[in-house]
């Protein structure tokens, strides 16, 4: 019965920040056992994962992105959240919030696994 929601700005500017929050429902960000996640998905394209924050509030990030994003929490808010700097185009996408059992790297879909956020779509333009 866990519920996420994503929430933030559609419209992103070329070189800056894309903000995000994903607000939680029914579950606890320091919850044990769960991969909190950011997941995208552009344009005709598969899933790439972002990031993931744990119980402890330790960050991970996937290496290609590792240089631009930042994902912390708020526990008395129940959220988590995204910051992706220095966008560009090709950072327009569907992006997702997760919790996961398994590494978002080894998700190839929202079927597989795991409560999703409905997607909020970011749009990167000048």
């Amino acid at each position: 019965q866990v519920q996420l929601q994503e929430s933030g700005p559609g419209l992103v500017k070329p070189s800056q920040t894309l903000a995000l929050t994903c607000t939680v429902s029914g579950g606890s960000v320091i919850t044990n056992d769960y991969y909190w996640s950011w997941i995208r998905q552009p344009p005709g394209k598969g899933l790439e994962w972002i990031g993931f924050i744990r119980y402890s509030g330790s960050s991970y990030y996937n290496p290609p992105l590792e240089s631009r994003t930042s994902i912390a929490r708020d526990t008395a808010k129940n959220q988590f959240t995204l910051q992706l700097r220095a966008v560009t185009p090709e950072d327009t996408a569907v992006y997702y919030c997760a919790r996961l059992r398994d590494h978002p790297g080894t998700v190839m879909g929202r079927g597989d696994s795991g409560s999703w956020g409905q997607g909020t779509q970011v749009t990167v333009s000048p």
